[in-house]
């Protein structure tokens, strides 16, 4: 089963979906005329005239809380790990060019949305005419709502946990489920306020953290960037001869981390901001850029520093305890706890909006229990098998989106769209 897997999740992740996705994001970055370089003006505006939407505030949590999960911790250290440095040099890459392709998903959302049917969906169903595509996209949203924000989540708890010398499979997947349903069935309100009062909190511990390791470290930060940059090309590794299959290794596994995290072209965004209440409809996909930028190119980039300054092992447990020694194992398994728990209800949210799409809008309860078992079930899985399970859908979500971003990309330019 296992090399079932990997054979199909290398096959959807070629040489054909990297190039789809790194000219998908030229494509919207030439579109917006480089709109990424606007962001740092709209945020300071926004805070200056304190301009935030309603409930604005829960919605980029709950977009944050469903990015911002295991991806930014194990996430980067397996991508490390597997393919070196140079991983997270493909990782910027696919956070600057995604900003523009989740700007453009987010105005195409707002431009075709409808009170029944919105997000991605709307724009697949409704801007390309296709009931196939969009019922295409729904089944894969929800294969990767299960896979990537469900079971990937809590086999890293799982992993963590037993990293520390703890044991406690069947302990986590029942408090998993019941901490899960407590929130799932409460609906968006209650999923926004949960990730409102859980991320901003354990966000700053842990980032509070890593610049502490970092400036213990500080005399190999120049090293880790040079290192960053120097095996994002295979320099080394053209010597022996193997320069393009590991060049090729390494942009795949950097992108495919990079989506993990940041989620851009996948079309989740979208289906999170889409009951936002926006002035404008530019606003919505700054929002969205906003949330890729904090999530890959600030927390994604500050873990891999801390991992390459502190630990040759490329492992957060050990870098973590250099400085929280006896503590670093329970406090790093409360923190990924936190992420992962964010990440599973704002998928759910993702999931839930692709099944009423598919069923009609019909809702049904045990869609909730369903989920939350799935999910519980990464206790089950290896991490290797949880993680191709994850690349699996999410390559399988961004075909319908991406071919919809390519075909309807020209309607985001009119001034009013994208002036800010």
């Amino acid at each position: 089963m296992r090399i079932l897997l990997e054979t199909i999740s290398d096959y959807i992740w070629g040489n054909g979906m990297i190039v789809l996705l790194l000219c998908a994001g030229l494509l919207c970055t030439v579109r917006t005329k480089c709109i990424q370089l606007k962001l740092p003006g709209f945020i300071f505006r926004t805070i200056r005239e304190r301009s935030l939407g309603k409930d604005q505030l829960k919605i980029v949590c709950t977009s944050l809380g469903a990015a911002m999960g295991t991806g930014n911790i194990t996430g980067v250290s397996a991508a490390l790990l597997t393919c070196g440095p140079g991983a997270v040099f493909w990782m910027w890459i696919s956070a600057f060019l995604g900003m523009a392709l989740v700007y453009t998903e987010n105005v195409l959302s707002s431009i075709y949305s409808s009170s029944k049917v919105k997000g991605s969906i709307a724009y697949i169903r409704y801007g390309l005419n296709s009931r196939i595509l969009a019922c295409l996209f729904s089944i894969f949203c929800c294969g990767t709502a299960c896979t990537m924000g469900g079971f990937v989540q809590v086999n890293s708890v799982v992993q963590t946990f037993e990293a520390s010398g703890i044991s406690a499979r069947m302990i986590i997947a029942v408090l998993s489920f019941f901490l899960i349903i407590a929130v799932i069935t409460g609906g968006a309100d209650r999923i926004r306020m949960t990730a409102q009062f859980a991320l901003p909190f354990v966000s700053v511990l842990y980032l509070l953290i890593c610049m502490i390791v970092i400036i213990r470290f500080r005399c190999n930060i120049v090293d880790s960037l040079k290192s960053i940059f120097v095996s994002a090309f295979g320099i080394k590794q053209a010597a022996g001869g193997i320069f393009g299959h590991t060049l090729s290794r390494i942009i795949s596994t950097g992108l495919r981390r990079g989506i993990f995290s940041n989620e851009a072209g996948l079309g989740s965004s979208p289906l999170l901001h889409s009951d936002a209440e926006m002035k404008s409809i530019s606003d919505q996909g700054m929002w969205a850029m906003a949330e890729v930028f904090t999530d890959t190119i600030i927390c994604c980039t500050i873990t891999a520093l801390t991992i390459l300054c502190s630990d040759k092992d490329m492992s957060v447990i050990t870098s973590f305890s250099s400085v929280l020694r006896q503590y670093t194992a329970p406090m790093l398994a409360c923190i990924l706890s936190v992420f992962a728990f964010c990440t599973v209800i704002g998928w759910y949210y993702c999931g839930e909006k692709a099944f009423l799409y598919l069923t009609g809008g019909k809702h049904s309860k045990s869609a909730a229990y369903i989920f939350a078992v799935l999910a519980s079930a990464g206790t089950l899985f290896s991490a290797s098998d949880a993680w191709m399970l994850s690349d699996i859908f999410n390559g399988l979500m961004a075909i319908p989106n991406i071919i919809a971003v390519f075909l309807l990309s020209p309607h985001i330019l009119s001034d009013r769209q994208t002036e800010l």
